[in-house]
């Protein structure tokens, strides 16, 4: 593949009027070397701007993997800011892929990675700028397949209609088989829909419509160790949110936290081991010349064997100038030998809940035992930053409960006098609102309603004030009521998405872009009671999703959820405490 924009496509006058004009013209080093004619085009699209989109690993990973295959060829797209889509318009142009500045509608296969509900409208806007009708049933064979995945496919109802497949689960062996269909019977929707009727993790929304006991059963990929991986990763052309590669420890998680949905739906528990994991980081490295490197997990430091390996590439990131990161590290799994060995600049930790009893509910194992440890092993260490990250609205939450928050705090800031003295300590305290989650003990639990999120966020706010040195954010309540309707709703939404994207709702998941006053005018015109999908749902009530199976069961998560309102009872870890049968059939770190 080549750069072809401005010998395809007049683009020259337009990239001289816009914001970044970087984000539109591709070329990175590592591009994978395709040229010919294929017998499957692809195009990965993103509904994000470049900057987000690169920053996804799965996006890549799968535009890495079917590049690899010889008779495939794959490009992105990522939606174009607003000034762009300006320009786009006014000149009569359609939107185009990344390396090759071909029309999105004349792939084989289009693929949306979905992985925040307020990114579909902007998955409708590409689709607009491409002139792809947005509704499956309008689409003729002149249009290409539609495909969608990633995490919002753990209840993909509301957006339903506007897909041929949808991927349920891991995406790495579901796209080759995908694939491989498409080249068999290209031209014909109807058979390739057929064929991917039998592979495991493929929802196709018609058949759905046609039989009532269709069911999908979320796909694994189960070979973690020898899973594909990013041979050569791309390079940005520009600054991107995590401008690093990264390499994934681990698929799941032990832990349990009950308000979690990636810990519980990317189970089964999957593991590299320590060679491996030091492979393909060196290997990321020698192959983008980064000098910062990335290791990620659900929870890094139950990675069984995450000191042996942050040892080996702490030694070699220092050999090759290369800064070793890695994400927030559980308050009860902090060790401060591999805190320094990755060079950590300032702690992250997420205690989710100010008090003990609350902690108990979500299964947030984290004692006020375990945060005066960390507090103090970090500030021996010279750490005078520290991030905290909590949740409002969660299960059985009161004011006590939030008033907690302030109490950890003069907690932190009376063990820092302590061990260190009178000097500066930066605390930053993060809340975001509860959204309740398919796939979880809480799914059905009721979620606040804006007025009441406001207050309690006001609440946490003006605890904190009689603090020096304590900076306080928040996630708007606006944002995460909308993004529990569309968890939880179903197929009649797909109405309000239209009706809010033609309102005017793009880039929701910007908070200059959001508009409150759009979504429910546009809920109104669609005839949508937005207030009644953060109700409580009742125990034996069939949720929309309710025909995928999941590795984790129903009476598992009931039984959580029992748990936790019933006597705030906990669950262990079942990575350090043995299995808890929650029927995922997780592999053990001794099986790699």
């Amino acid at each position: 593949m080549r750069l072809n924009w401005f010998s395809k496509v007049d683009y020259r006058e337009i990239l001289f009027d816009i914001e970044k004009p970087a984000r539109y013209l591709g070329g990175e080093y590592n591009l994978p070397e395709k040229k010919g004619d294929f017998a499957v085009s692809c195009c990965m699209a993103f509904p994000d701007v470049y900057e987000v989109g690169m920053s996804n690993q799965g996006l890549n990973l799968l535009y890495s993997i079917l590049n690899d295959e010889a008779d495939c060829v794959c490009e992105r797209v990522f939606a174009p800011w607003t000034d762009m889509a300006d320009k786009l318009r006014e000149n009569g142009l359609k939107l185009r892929s990344l390396e090759t500045a071909r029309e999105l509608k004349s792939f084989d296969i289009l693929g949306f990675s979905l992985s925040y509900e307020l990114a579909y409208t902007t998955m409708l806007y590409m689709l607009d700028l491409g002139g792809i009708p947005f509704y499956a049933k309008e689409r003729g064979e002149e249009y290409p397949l539609l495909v969608a995945g990633g995490t919002c496919a753990a209840n993909p109802e509301p957006f339903a209609e506007f897909f041929d497949i949808i991927c349920v689960g891991d995406g790495e062996e579901f796209i080759i088989k995908l694939k491989t269909a498409v080249n068999k019977h290209k031209g014909n929707k109807r058979k390739i829909l057929e064929e991917m009727r039998a592979v495991e993790g493929a929802y196709i929304p018609l058949f759905y419509g046609e039989d009532a006991n269709y069911t999908v059963i979320k796909t694994s990929i189960v070979d973690f160790e020898n899973a594909p991986y990013i041979k050569k990763p791309l390079v940005a052309s520009l600054g991107i949110v995590h401008n690093r590669p990264v390499v994934e420890l681990y698929r799941g998680c032990g832990g349990g936290c009950r308000f979690c949905q990636a810990g519980f739906l990317n189970r089964p528990l999957r593991f590299r081991s320590k060679d491996r994991v030091c492979y393909l980081a060196k290997n990321a490295i020698d192959t983008t010349g980064a000098d910062e490197l990335g290791l990620s997990s659900l929870s890094t430091g139950d990675y069984p064997y995450i000191q042996e390996a942050v040892s080996e590439l702490s030694e070699y990131c220092t050999q090759n100038s290369v800064k070793l990161q890695l994400p927030s590290l559980r308050l009860d799994t902090f060790k401060s030998e591999i805190s320094a060995m990755s060079r950590i600049s300032s702690l992250t930790f997420a205690p989710e809940a100010g008090t003990q009893r609350l902690r108990n509910v979500i299964n947030k194992n984290v004692s006020d035992e375990d945060i005066e440890r960390t507090m103090r092993l970090a500030f021996k260490q010279g750490y005078k930053s520290v991030k905290l990250y909590f949740m409002v609205g969660l299960p059985t939450e009161t004011d006590t409960d939030l008033l907690g928050i302030s109490k950890i705090v003069d907690s932190i800031k009376r063990i820092y006098h302590e061990e260190v003295g009178n000097h500066t300590l930066n605390i930053t305290v993060s809340t975001s609102v509860f959204v309740p989650k398919p796939v979880t003990p809480f799914e059905k639990c009721a979620a606040l309603s804006i007025a009441e999120s406001t207050r309690r966020q006001r609440l946490v706010r003006d605890s904190l004030r009689r603090f020096r040195g304590v900076k306080y954010n928040w996630h708007e309540e606006t944002a995460s009521f909308w993004e529990c309707v569309f968890a939880r709703g179903g197929r009649e939404l797909s109405e309000l998405l239209v009706t809010a994207y033609k309102n005017g709702c793009v880039f929701d998941g910007w908070n200059d872009k959001f508009s409150n006053a759009k979504w429910f005018e546009s809920a109104t015109e669609a005839r949508i009671d937005a207030e009644a999908y953060i109700r409580e749902y009742g125990d034996n009530e069939a949720m929309p999703w309710s025909f995928i199976k999941f590795p984790v069961t129903s009476a598992y998560l009931r039984g959580e959820f029992k748990k936790a309102v019933t006597d705030a009872v906990t669950t262990r870890n079942c990575l350090t405490s043995g299995c808890n049968a929650c029927g995922a059939q997780c592999k053990t770190a001794k099986t790699v």
